[in-house]
């Protein structure tokens, strides 16, 4: 009766951990926004579940930092690098022993493209990025996005 009870428990300790929701504390929206004639922003921003953050492009000694990869699309031109928004924290941290920077709350990514012609075209890309809160790190995750950019 024992290894029948003891065989219960860890059946179902088991399924619960199939189970369990995948922690996910990051929520990410994509638009476009005209700023001239053939001009527009790529906003990709990061909204975080409180007490987690997202490490910066430029995040410091240890942790995965955020990046971005574009697919090529000839109607595109990218200009200058991706920018960030929001407020960053530059702090040590003495589990990775070294300072690094951070956002909380909210970041967005700016990436300023210029179009070639005068179709509605899409810019797909991937994102790469590691959060953590204060008690722990969750893996490096990446997604692809697409982000419609509308010319009329």
């Amino acid at each position: 009766m024992k290894k029948t009870s003891l065989l219960l428990v860890l059946f179902f300790s088991f399924l619960s951990g199939l189970f369990a929701q995948i922690e996910n504390p990051v929520k990410w929206t994509y638009t476009s926004k005209k700023t001239g004639e053939k001009t527009y922003d790529l906003h990709i921003t990061a909204t975080l579940e409180p007490k987690w953050h997202i490490y910066a492009q430029v995040a410091g000694e240890g942790p995965e930092p955020t990046t971005f990869s574009f697919a090529k699309n000839p109607l595109i031109k990218f200009e200058g690098s991706v920018k960030e928004e929001g407020k960053l924290v530059k702090e040590y941290d003495p589990n990775f022993k070294s300072t690094l920077m951070y956002y909380g709350n909210s970041v967005t990514f700016i990436q300023k493209i210029k179009v070639k012609s005068a179709a509605t075209t899409v810019v797909k890309g991937e994102v790469t990025y590691m959060v953590c809160n204060d008690k722990k790190c969750l893996p490096p995750k990446s997604f692809p996005f697409t982000i419609k950019v509308a010319t009329k």
